[in-house]
Formats: C-alpha cells, sequence, structure tokens
C-alpha cells in the first residue's frame, strides 16, 4: 500500500484535521508555485502558450474528476463564480421560484436573495422536517413554478449528503433545474455528474481540491451553455483569442464551451500552476483513496466517541455523510469551551454551527485520531 503521506510536508507542530477549511499544498504544488514565482521574477522565461495552456489542463483535469468534459468546464474563483454565473445565465420568467434549504451555505443566499428582493425571482427556502436536510425536503416543495434548486452535495454544516439523483429527477419532471454546490465533496469524494443528474455544478478547490485560495470551478451540461444568455466575458474566451499578433482585427466572436465563464486573468500561474499539480495528483492518487481513507478515519473517531461527554452531530450513517463528520459537546458553551481546548493543543478543527467539524486527509493517521479522541474524554 502506498504511503501517500509523503506527498505532503509534515505538519510538525499541530494535529490538522481541517481539509474542509482549507487543504494543505502538496509538495508538488509548492513546487509549481516556486516556478510561477520564478516566471514572474524573469517574465522572459514565461512560456507565452501557457496563457491557454494551463486553464485548458486544469479544465480536462477536473473533467476527469467529474466525469464531464472539459468543454463544459469555466475556470474560476471559487464556488460563488458557478452559483453567480447561473444566476445571471438563465432567462428568468415572472414567478420563477428556486429553491435553497435552510441553513444553506451563505454564498446561495448572497446570490438568490438580491433578484428576490429585485423581483427576478421568488426564493423559497425550504425548512427540513428532520434533524438533517432530505432530497424529500426538496421534493415536498418542487413545484410547476420551481425553475431551479440551488443545494450543497455535501452540507458545510453537519456533512450530510444530499441524494442529488433522486432532487434531479424530480426537479426535471417539473421542468427545473439543478444546481450542486461541491464545494464539501470535490475531490473528496468520487463524483459522476452524469449520474448524479445535476445541471450545474459548482466548486471552490481550495479544499480538497488541494489548490490556492481563489481557485475553483464550474461546470454546466453542454446543452445547456448555449441556451443561456450571454453577458460580458474574459476576453480569452474570444474564438481567435490565441492570436496574439492580431487581436484587434478579430471578428470579437464569443468562443464555445463554458470558457465564457473563466474568471479574467484566469491563467495566473500563481493559482493555476499550483492548482495543475495538485489536480494532477489527485488523479494520479485517485478521489477512491481520499474517499477510503478519511471514511476509515472518521469511522473510527464515531466508534471510539466518548458518549458521556460528545454526541454526533452528523448523520449515522456512513452513506448519508460526506468525507467528514461534525461532533459536539452536551451544550454550545461546552462545545465552544472543546474547541478552545482543542486549539490550546493545537488540534486543529473548525467551529461551525455550534458544532466541530473534523476533515482529515490522506496525510492524516489513526494517531491523528487517537490524539483527538484523547483531548475529547479529558
Amino acid at each position: 500500500m502506498t504511503d501517500w503521506r509523503k506527498e505532503w510536508f509534515e505538519i510538525e507542530d499541530a494535529t490538522y484535521l481541517n481539509a474542509a477549511a482549507q487543504g494543505p499544498l502538496p509538495r508538488v504544488s509548492v513546487q509549481a508555485a516556486a516556478q510561477a514565482i520564478e516566471w514572474k521574477k524573469f517574465p522572459h522565461t514565461m512560456p507565452e502558450s501557457l496563457y491557454m495552456e494551463l486553464p485548458n489542463r486544469v479544465r480536462a483535469s477536473v473533467a476527469k474528476l467529474i466525469g464531464g468534459h472539459a468543454e463544459e468546464i469555466a475556470v474560476t474563483t471559487g464556488t460563488t463564480s458557478g452559483l453567480a454565473a447561473v444566476a445571471a445565465g438563465l432567462h428568468w420568467k415572472p414567478g420563477d421560484e428556486v429553491l435553497v434549504a435552510r441553513g444553506e451555505f451563505p454564498a446561495h443566499f448572497t446570490v438568490w436573495q438580491p433578484m428576490h428582493e429585485a423581483g427576478l425571482i421568488k426564493l423559497i427556502v425550504v425548512e427540513p422536517r428532520g434533524r438533517f436536510l432530505t432530497a424529500d425536503d426538496f421534493l415536498d416543495r418542487i413545484t410547476s413554478r420551481t425553475r431551479l434548486v440551488s443545494a450543497s452535495l455535501v452540507r458545510f454544516d453537519d456533512g450530510a449528503l444530499l441524494d442529488a439523483a433522486k432532487v434531479a429527477q424530480a426537479c426535471h419532471s417539473a421542468g427545473a433545474l439543478l444546481l450542486l454546490d461541491a464545494a464539501q465533496c470535490a475531490g473528496a469524494i468520487p463524483i459522476d455528474i452524469h449520474a448524479l443528474g445535476a445541471d450545474f455544478l459548482t466548486a471552490s478547490a481550495y479544499k480538497w481540491l488541494l489548490s490556492p485560495y481563489g481557485t475553483g470551478f464550474f461546470w454546466a451540461r453542454e446543452e445547456l451553455i448555449e441556451q443561456m444568455r450571454a453577458g460580458p466575458f474574459y476576453w480569452l474566451a474570444l474564438e481567435d483569442a490565441t492570436k496574439f499578433h492580431a487581436l484587434s482585427s478579430g471578428t470579437f466572436r464569443l468562443a464555445k464551451g463554458a470558457r465564457r465563464w473563466d474568471s479574467p486573468e484566469t491563467a495566473s500561474p500563481f493559482n493555476l500552476a499550483p492548482m495543475d499539480a495538485s489536480l494532477d495528483l489527485l488523479l494520479r492518487i485517485g478521489v477512491e483513496t481520499v474517499w477510503e481513507h478519511t471514511r476509515r478515519l472518521i469511522t473510527m473517531m464515531i466508534e471510539r466517541l466518548p458518549r458521556d461527554r460528545c454526541v454526533l452531530a452528523s448523520p449515522a450513517s456512513a452513506d448519508a455523510r460526506g468525507s467528514y463528520a461534525c461532533i459536539a459537546a452536551r451544550t454550545a458553551e461546552k462545545t465552544t469551551e472543546l474547541f478552545e481546548r482543542l486549539r490550546a493543543a493545537k488540534v486543529v478543527v473548525s467551529l461551525r454551527e455550534g458544532a466541530l467539524r473534523i476533515s482529515p486527509h490522506l496525510y492524516n493517521s489513526e494517531r491523528d485520531i487517537d490524539r483527538l479522541l484523547m483531548l475529547l474524554a479529558t
């Protein structure tokens, strides 16, 4: 069995269980970032072809990770870019409804709430019937007026995994579309975009895709791209963008595909060179390997959780969770105290919505979980 931990620099002064907040750059990605700095230090050494090749390599790698096509991938700065692209690109009709669940990550509300207030859509906030959101909660609210369901595939606050295929089927039966936020699962769990049935998928890359902050991607189903409203776009999305010697004499036609939603200055080597390296590493490792390892560590944590002090704040079934889990003390105050105690002991986790989010990766081992459990029990 390959020991993948050597692909990262060892975090010697802390037990890092916080990939859901920031994924550490692998060694190869740090080297790529250093090369990018050298290119800027000596600009004449930077290949001109990188302006197109670097984003296109990222597109190709993302497509392999999610089972899509490179032409369906836009290279963005994060999850919100994809949400905004859908908001700007769909042709809205009076009375169109967008469904977002209560407690969803704020980016969904910062995109859809202003459109609701402007009278462009009607925002419907879906209340979970049980402790954790399920597909059935959405199905109860989908009607002929529903235009879009905007939802996280894995929730940031409790790790609940949405049965996206079930929601997608209900959406399509009603003539609606499904937009998935994969920030907390792209690179962490296997994703087959066509099996999920989604129409759009957006994600930041600085978490489970192990890339710099300010990186991400947006996937749109191929047949929907040309149906969406074309807005302002970055000039490298032009058909003739590679003809640097004659840019002003071009036809200024938008190229086909998702490139129209690329973030401006897409090919920044500081961001995309390490992202390219991280994606390549993930493809070599295999997301299934990451998924199996993290699931085993989380199962170990849950089975040995000191139940007199802590409770599970994520779905109990592994099939209903993403790659991490949340726990809490018996009261909100004690949960905060526990978080502070872990932080003082340099065990790094996140405090989210009154619970501790524990998110290991391949660089973690059973010893890290042992240390966490020891502190939880004292």
